[in-house]
């Protein structure tokens, strides 16, 4: 038996998880922020609710872990940001404590209990608030000591002109400290960063969407840009993976019509060609983050 987390900036959340299949979740509790002794006191808390002592503890957290120090990098927890996170759990809880980052953990769900299954290599790809991944070849995480395999949401990739008529596209700078990333265009508030470059309204991700769906022209043109500047370069990286799956998590993946724009625009843009969809809504709609974790911590491979 072990216990699982996925923690982000608002909430920690708990389960056991005696399988891939079999998780039983906790409490959920808010994540303390910039005291790290509250923040282990609330995982040793959330642990204490089983009863029994787990095997091991799994986290899926916000942040990337570096493979070389296994340092976190972690903005929205500023308590945890830079310490050997997995090291210093390990000792306070006496327990051993892997920790993946929650794109990594996400793409582990999808490729063991979601839309992934069958696929020897899957991308799982995150538009949420912002632009991230996480690759699994042959049921493993390729990131299973950290680093940023799969994070195809930052690097200076965005083009200088998108759309249909191509219009220019300003560079934004990204919170990773480069600037051009596709976080800064293609997830919640790229999205409202684009709307406010190409129309000069403030609108929320939820309202740009509704109003492209009824139909609003200005609308459907932040859309167009958009699937133009974020299809380039997940098309490039699933020419470089070789994926044949690419289930999408995040907040825009519950908007369906999007995500098929994104694939049908990555499918003409890639070397192999497929007959039916590749970029994908993900099937783990409750708690990937928990599921991947417990795939982590039962072993890191997708039975």
């Amino acid at each position: 038996m072990i216990v699982c987390f996925d923690i982000g900036g608002s909430a920690i959340k708990g389960a056991v998880a005696h399988s891939a299949d079999r998780i039983e979740t906790l409490g959920r509790r808010p994540t303390p922020l910039d005291d790290f002794g509250a923040f282990a006191a609330t995982i040793a808390a959330v642990i204490a609710e089983t009863g029994a002592r787990p095997d091991r503890v799994a986290i899926s957290i916000t942040g990337v872990v570096y493979p070389d120090t296994r340092a976190i990098k972690c903005a929205n927890i500023p308590c945890i940001d830079g310490r050997k996170l997995s090291e210093e759990l390990a000792d306070i809880l006496g327990l051993p404590v892997l920790v993946a980052n929650d794109a990594d953990c996400f793409a582990l769900a999808e490729a063991g209990a979601g839309a992934g299954r069958g696929h020897r290599i899957v991308l799982g790809a995150i538009l949420g608030t912002g632009v991230g991944g996480g690759l699994v070849v042959d049921g493993r995480l390729i990131n299973a000591d950290g680093g940023f395999a799969g994070e195809w949401g930052h690097g200076p990739a965005v083009a200088s002109t998108a759309g249909t008529p191509p219009v220019a596209i300003p560079i934004f700078d990204c919170g990773c400290g480069q600037r051009g990333c596709v976080d800064t265009i293609g997830g919640a508030r790229g999205m409202e960063r684009l709307h406010q470059a190409l129309h000069g309204k403030t609108l929320a991700s939820h309202e740009i969407t509704t109003l492209w769906q009824e139909g609003d022209a200005e609308a459907a043109r932040t859309i167009d840009v958009l699937v133009d500047l974020v299809s380039s370069p997940l098309a490039l990286t699933v020419n470089i993976t070789g994926a044949t799956i690419v289930p999408v998590g995040g907040g825009l993946s519950n908007v369906a019509p999007l995500i098929a724009e994104i694939d049908k625009a990555v499918r003409s843009r890639i070397l192999r060609k497929f007959d039916r969809p590749l970029v994908v809504p993900g099937e783990c709609r409750v708690e990937p983050g928990l599921i991947g974790a417990a795939i982590l911590g039962l072993g890191g491979e997708v039975q």
